[in-house]
């Protein structure tokens, strides 16, 4: 099958980065594709959605924490074929947040030092993003 053939799936994720410089992972609880595998949090944007409007929401469902716009920093993206679709995710940086995060779908969350982070198996995707990740910060 032909690249131009698969559909094109756009996810939005996040690396909120705290005080000390650590990144928040999330790993994806049981009954969800690649289950246990760590990922930056986000999701899929629904029709007429924008990618920011899409973490504020996906931010707030899945771990009860308020981001502002204004906070979230477009970074860089990640482009992956997977065997039935292909995967297009930008990735931001934010900061700032306001709430105590909770995990609200059954996912582990985990800070984690930016030079530890390629000692968690992550899906494909999320795994070029790590060097990026571990240059700016």
């Amino acid at each position: 099958m032909a690249d131009s053939a698969l559909p094109i799936l756009t996810v939005v994720a996040v690396a909120l980065v705290d005080a000390d410089g650590r990144v928040l992972l999330a790993q994806r609880p049981a009954g969800k594709a690649m289950a246990g595998l760590w990922e930056f949090p986000g999701g899929k944007i629904h029709p007429g959605e924008s990618p920011e409007a899409a973490l504020i929401r996906e931010l707030k469902e899945e771990i009860d924490i308020d981001v502002t716009e204004a906070c979230l920093a477009p970074f860089t993206f990640a482009s992956h074929r997977y065997e039935s679709f292909h995967l297009l995710m930008p990735l931001y940086v934010c900061r700032r947040w306001k709430g105590a995060m909770r995990p609200r779908e059954g996912q582990t969350l985990a800070w984690v030092r930016p030079a530890k982070l390629g000692e968690y198996a992550m899906p494909p995707a999320d795994k070029p993003l790590v060097a990026m990740l571990q240059d700016l910060l």
